[in-house]
């Protein structure tokens, strides 16, 4: 079940663009031909995609909580800005986005765990590629769950603002099936729950790897964060950049 209303006020504090990732993303979106056609899965409130909007990228971003999605298009002020949001699932983004159109497509935050089957999941590796222009790029956000014993529970690094902290732990039962519990405490102490037991996939790097090469790329780099150092084995947030 999930209570992402709970999440909703706090989203921006708890997932905020730092300085690094917007730096990042502008360096990488600027080796392609403008306007850079750039898709984001799993938007949340759209912080990202409206500072990158402007007149050399074109941005789409997909939500599939309603909520997230209304504050995103809340944040678009001015249809000047090359922004657009669309509530939808990766399942079906091959249906109604333009094959070979994206220049870049990111799924940051962990959300791609939420593709909780394996089929699925290689479909999303597939689509992505389809979706891809020409030397195109897949860039994936993802906790590397190499740093964890094979153990039937992870508990998920803490995530802080100044007001709160999110928490969660990953729970496999006697099938193998992982499920996300998360909650947010504020200030006062109180508990607010944002997932409880949904279902998801503990995808590990050298996975990630080989459903990305199954599906037609070439090329899969991991980094440490938004940084230009390539992740090591204490590397705990890895980007992986897939060609």
């Amino acid at each position: 079940m999930e209570s992402i209303k709970n999440l909703l006020e706090y989203y921006d504090e708890l997932y905020p663009v730092t300085e690094a990732q917007q730096k990042f993303f502008e360096e990488f979106i600027s080796i392609y031909p403008r306007p850079t056609r750039f898709l984001n899965i799993g938007c949340g409130t759209g912080v990202m995609e409206n500072r990158l909007a402007k007149d050399t990228t074109d941005v789409t971003g997909l939500e599939t909580d309603r909520g997230l999605l209304e504050s995103a298009t809340r944040k678009h002020r001015t249809q000047l800005m090359a922004v657009r949001y669309f509530q939808m699932s990766t399942i079906e983004m091959s249906r109604f986005l333009g094959k070979g159109f994206y220049n870049v497509i990111s799924c940051l935050n962990d959300r791609i765990i939420f593709i909780h089957d394996q089929v699925l999941l290689k479909k999303f590796f597939f689509d992505c590629r389809q979706l891809l222009a020409e030397d195109g790029t897949v860039v994936i956000g993802l906790t590397n769950y190499d740093l964890y014993n094979p153990e039937p529970r992870i508990i998920l690094p803490e995530i802080k603002s100044i007001r709160v902290s999110l928490s969660g732990r990953i729970t496999k039962d006697a099938e193998g099936n992982a499920w996300l519990d998360r909650r947010v405490e504020t200030g006062n102490g109180r508990f607010l729950p944002v997932y409880e037991k949904t279902k998801v996939y503990v995808l590990h790097p050298d996975e990630l790897t080989a459903f990305a090469k199954e599906a037609g790329f070439t090329s899969v780099e991991f980094y440490d964060g938004f940084t230009k150092r390539p992740a090591d084995e204490k590397t705990v947030n890895l980007i992986a950049m897939i060609k």
